[in-house]
């Protein structure tokens, strides 16, 4: 299975059916041992469903050949999947903190019920599964070069990391601190909205046409000028359009030379761009007398 779309759609199956499981498990588990935190772990699982769904469609959308009004195709379509995704993971992160400080300064610790060992072995099982389908998703989104995919994957990271806040926070209810339940859902929501954060400043950056890192850009400049005839590189822009990479060129070749040479000279370093580089999906590239 080489199709991107398809392979997409593997993982994000797998994925949906792993957090219907596992999202129902916790929230039965922090419902009977008498666990916020835990209830508040169920929910970030539950959302997950969500997030998946919306990388799925993305995924598909931005696979889509080009068209007569697209183009450039629609590579950023999983751009805005990845976009949708930081939203709904934001939220999700402000909503269970929000429950996490009302119950902390409505109630006095002394009050607050001690979690069951239930809610204790719900998080242990959440922490394995969870880290597992990190680097499950992360694998094909690295191998299909997914944005979207790779933010499912910190999605899945960031959902092991509340699983351990929660793990800490009723492991210290248990030992007699009870107000720490509801403070590991506080921390929980730290670390959802981190990773929502980095998700849209990834996604903003490929919206919005951000050049390739400077080590992308010094390995082509050392491609082109490994081509005899190229005397110089007078321009060279590169952007991000999705997951793909466009390059904006002019090189300087022997002023001297029949046009239908430097024009074999513009191709062979287009196309030996192209193999080289296979994010790179379109290259112009000018010639100018040296």
């Amino acid at each position: 299975m080489n199709d991107p779309a398809q392979i997409a759609t593997k993982v994000s199956l797998t994925s949906i059916a792993a957090n219907i499981l596992l999202s129902l498990g916790k929230l039965a588990a922090g419902l009977l041992a008498h666990s916020g935190a835990m209830v508040s772990d169920a929910v970030h699982s539950a959302s997950d469903v969500l997030s998946t769904v919306i990388v799925m469609i993305g995924v598909r959308l931005s696979a889509k050949a080009s068209d007569r009004e697209h183009p450039y195709g629609h590579e950023r379509m999983e751009c805005v999947a990845a976009i949708v995704l930081a939203a709904i993971l934001f939220a999700t992160g402000l909503f269970i903190g929000y429950g996490g400080l009302r119950k902390i300064a409505g109630t006095s610790a002394g009050a607050l019920p001690v979690p069951g060992v239930a809610a204790l072995a719900a998080a242990v099982v959440s922490i394995a599964v969870k880290e597992a389908m990190f680097w499950y998703t992360r694998h094909y989104a690295l191998q299909i070069d997914s944005g979207a995919l790779m933010a499912d994957a910190w999605h899945h990271r960031s959902d092991a990391l509340s699983s351990i806040g929660a793990l800490v926070g009723i492991a210290g209810a248990r030992l007699g601190f009870p107000v720490f339940d509801p403070v590991a859902s506080v921390v929980i929501c730290v670390f959802i909205a981190k990773a929502a954060i980095e998700i849209f400043r990834d996604a903003i950056d490929k919206m919005v046409d951000h050049s390739c890192d400077e080590e992308t850009e010094a390995a082509i400049r050392a491609q082109v000028l490994s081509h005899t005839q190229v005397v110089r590189i007078d321009l060279l822009m590169t952007r991000e359009f999705g997951n793909r990479i466009y390059i904006e060129l002019e090189i300087a070749v022997d002023g001297t030379l029949p046009l239908t040479e430097a024009h074999a000279v513009a191709e062979s370093v287009h196309d030996d761009i192209e193999s080289v580089f296979p994010k790179v999906k379109h290259i112009m590239i000018h010639v100018n007398p040296a």
